[in-house]
């Protein structure tokens, strides 16, 4: 089912989250806590290109750890998209 990318995306992010601090940290896990959301009810590429967007900049801003596991949340939300009509 496509929602379990949604579903893994979180899981990732949640997994970003324990490696970073501070803010950093707060940021990941409310991506992560809004992507469980979407995985239950499903979302449109507008919303997750602005997920994608807010990832990308915390991204530039982490260390190593951190940054393996939004390119593997990111993974997941390209594969999700991928079953999605539209653009």
């Amino acid at each position: 089912m496509a929602h379990e990318e949604l579903t893994r995306a979180s899981e990732e992010l949640r997994a970003a989250a324990e490696a970073a601090d501070g803010e950093e940290r707060e940021r990941l896990d409310r991506q992560a806590d809004q992507f469980a959301e979407l995985a239950e009810r499903g979302t449109d590429h507008g919303r997750l290109a602005r997920h994608e967007n807010a990832l990308r900049e915390i991204k530039a801003a982490s260390g190593e750890d951190v940054v393996g596991h939004i390119e593997a949340a990111m993974d997941a939300i390209t594969a999700y998209r991928e079953t999605l009509e539209g653009v």
